[in-house]
């Protein structure tokens, strides 16, 4: 079962290509989701990476907080649920 990652502190102009390259080498990468505003469909700064075990995923979070994508200190934590119900 994938988990998911929430990848913050992105420069706006991170593609999803850049992404998978990155967690690559944390593990298999099967999805990656670059956040886009819905109004002007610019990236929102932020994304969503799923690797494929949760073992994976939890070698990347420490490990990619301290990277940097181009210059700029990554926020990686495991993605919550999205909570509906509002």
């Amino acid at each position: 079962m994938a988990t998911r990652l929430y990848v913050g502190n992105l420069p706006f102009s991170t593609t999803n290509e850049e992404l998978r390259e990155l967690f690559s080498s944390y593990g298999t990468v099967t999805d990656v989701h670059v956040v886009t505003d819905r109004e002007t469909g610019r990236p929102r700064g932020f994304a969503f990476v799923s690797l494929e075990t949760p073992e994976m995923a939890r070698a990347a979070v420490p490990r990619s907080g301290a990277r940097s994508c181009p210059r700029r200190p990554l926020v990686v934590n495991q993605a919550r649920e999205r909570d509906d119900a509002v």
